[in-house]
């Protein structure tokens, strides 16, 4: 059960400001949110990031149409997602916006040294484009009456003379290191996806445009500013100190892990790594692609008028139950459906029958039977065996980036000891050692849920922390230790409070 302390950086992808935040955004954010969590109980150096896209054609329109100035457009938005990062408990370590200074200055730099090494030029260009996606498409690619196959939008012919990054150059190299590196983009099946799109052949990408202004300027031209994607890519970067402070990139670079949804896998998982290796620095040590969170069938668009916002479930189900839901029962990488008939019946299921029962029933008992003070538990405890294998498999889970089967090994725990205490009746005993002992142990796996739990659950485990008689915070805690059995001290005082998670009305 031994753990080494490492660095780990963690990001989302930067969210457009053409759009507040919905659910389907929120999915990846606390995804992330939850690893960063458990990593720092692991005791390693985490750096979470998240932030705000902010540049483009779509971005310019929108704020025009609302007359507003670019700039003002995107503080409007960029403060709705701080808003609903901070109503969801993000731990968030840095907020990036791609309108600041260092990341102007990160974009140029990178940018730069890929045109100093010969694989950016300029070229005449005429495409067909998306501008909801700020993306060239195909005829191929697209839908019956030249349409999006993202946004079903009718694409738009722009023709301009642009910069070109030579992507076709980079076929071999990005297949060696997808060999080299099998678990550099998971799921497999998502691996699979990234390769066959290089194996499909690639072309060379506009990388810059002349008929807007909104953008970074392109430095070695002041005509052009970067397309999007490739200003928005090199974000990553920037928070880490590339084009300010080398030490620091150094030290964090590359052992990054990128949390994106699969509708924007190309540009991660092929874009992005070539873009890296034309500037002479290694690709990102791991792309994680989840599938869509699905409303009715269909994905969450404006368009499709089935956006449903954070703040329009946590007043029912309180932070912990809309981080739980998320976590548990949208496994992360094949598409999800979300139903609100499902989030109640999860949050009833797990977190008021199965925790909330178990934290009641408990400090009731240690009421009655032992005047309000924890017993210690049982060194020999059967739960003890049980404990150590799922410590084992929740670990695996985290590190894999698979929080639903994480929480589902942990919520085992909850299941078995509310059996054994079915099975023991201590509420219909005499008090003395018997009694203590199946308390105890029950405390002990309160603490200990407590603990594996704190990724999704940042209040309730804190509060049952505090409700056993544990001193300090769960934050405080570092595994592995703190999930070895007997670190229950016993003669604490235990506290009978309100429910934990009253049950909801379907």
């Amino acid at each position: 059960m031994g753990s080494v302390a490492k660095r780990f950086y963690v990001t989302t992808p930067i969210y457009y400001v053409n759009d507040a935040p919905h659910i389907g955004h929120a999915y990846t954010t606390v995804t992330a949110d939850a690893v960063a969590r458990w990593h720092r109980l692991l005791g390693d150096e985490v750096f979470f990031l998240t932030g705000t896209d902010e540049h483009g054609l779509k971005v310019a329109r929108a704020a025009e149409a609302n007359g507003l100035t670019p700039v003002e457009h995107a503080d409007r938005f960029s403060a709705r997602y701080r808003e609903a990062w901070e109503l969801l408990d993000i731990s968030n370590d840095d907020f990036i916006r791609t309108t600041e200074p260092r990341h102007y200055e990160a974009t140029q730099k990178l940018m730069q040294a890929a045109y100093e090494a010969g694989y950016i030029e300029l070229r005449p260009y005429e495409g067909l484009y998306c501008v909801s996606c700020e993306a060239y498409y195909t005829e191929d690619d697209l839908l019956d009456g030249m349409q999006c196959p993202i946004h079903r939008r009718p694409v738009e012919l722009l023709k301009e003379e642009n910069y070109f990054f030579k992507l076709s150059e980079f076929t071999d190299r990005l297949l060696e290191w997808y060999q080299a590196n099998p678990g550099a983009v998971t799921p497999e099946s998502k691996r699979n996806e990234a390769v066959g799109l290089i194996r499909g052949g690639l072309r060379d990408i506009s990388i810059s445009r002349t008929s807007i202004k909104w953008g970074v300027p392109v430095p070695w031209d002041g005509d052009h500013v970067f397309y999007v994607w490739y200003d928005a890519l090199i974000n990553y970067a920037t928070a880490i100190g590339y084009g300010r402070d080398d030490a620091r990139f150094d030290a964090w670079w590359p052992a990054v892990h990128h949390l994106i949804g699969k509708d924007i896998l190309r540009f991660h998982c092929v874009y992005w790594p070539a873009l890296l290796m034309a500037a002479g620095i290694d690709p990102p040590a791991r792309i994680a692609v989840h599938g869509y969170l699905l409303v009715g069938g269909e994905k969450m668009s404006k368009t499709a008028f089935n956006q449903i916002s954070p703040a329009g479930l946590v007043p029912t189900f309180g932070v912990d139950g809309y981080r739980y839901h998320f976590l548990r029962d949208q496994a992360f990488g094949p598409d999800g459906e979300f139903s609100y008939e499902g989030m109640v019946s999860r949050y009833n299921a797990d977190l008021a029958n199965n925790l909330g029962n178990l934290l009641a029933r408990v400090s009731t008992v240690v009421e009655r039977k032992c005047a309000g003070i924890g017993p210690a538990p049982d060194p020999d405890s059967a739960l003890r065996v049980f404990v150590e294998s799922a410590y084992e498999q929740i670990a695996d889970a985290w590190e894999r980036i698979a929080p639903s089967e994480a929480l589902e090994a942990t919520w085992r725990l909850v299941r078995e000891t509310n059996a054994a205490l079915e099975a023991a009746e201590p509420w219909k005993a005499e008090p003395g050692p018997a009694v203590d002992a199946v308390l105890g142990d029950a405390l002990e796996i309160l603490r200990i849920v407590a603990v594996l739990a704190s990724p999704a659950l940042t209040r309730a485990a804190e509060e049952i922390w505090r409700r056993i008689g544990m001193d300090g915070s769960v934050l405080d805690q570092r595994l592995p230790a703190a999930a070895a059995w007997g670190g229950y001290p016993g003669g604490r005082k235990v506290e009978r409070g309100n429910p934990l998670f009253p049950r909801l009305q379907g």
